[in-house]
């Protein structure tokens, strides 16, 4: 093959992929979107491990040491007003 010729072919080929530019475009853009669609199809019902499970139960705890509850305990104790606040709040905690 000579360079004229690969030069009449490469020309002929730039022209057909710029008369179909727009269906190329359209086609790979078609073909972007189905991928992401099944990226987070499969992302979305993937099961974390339970090293990441436990982690996060652990130490998403509050912890509440027993001298403060002991605190608490003895101050409700002492107070009547508290002492209606603590009860009312476990009848209705969406109580104003």
């Amino acid at each position: 093959m000579n360079t004229s010729d690969l030069k009449s072919q490469l020309q002929h080929s730039t022209k057909r992929l710029i008369e179909f530019r727009m269906l190329l475009f359209i086609g790979i853009l078609v073909l972007l979107y189905g991928f992401i669609v099944l990226r987070i199809q499969t992302l979305s019902s993937a099961k974390p491990d339970q090293n990441a499970v436990a982690s996060q139960v652990s130490t998403s705890r509050p912890h509440i040491d027993q001298p403060t509850i002991n605190k608490i305990k003895q101050l409700q104790d002492n107070s009547v007003s508290v002492q209606a606040l603590f009860n009312q709040s476990r009848q209705n905690p969406f109580h104003e």
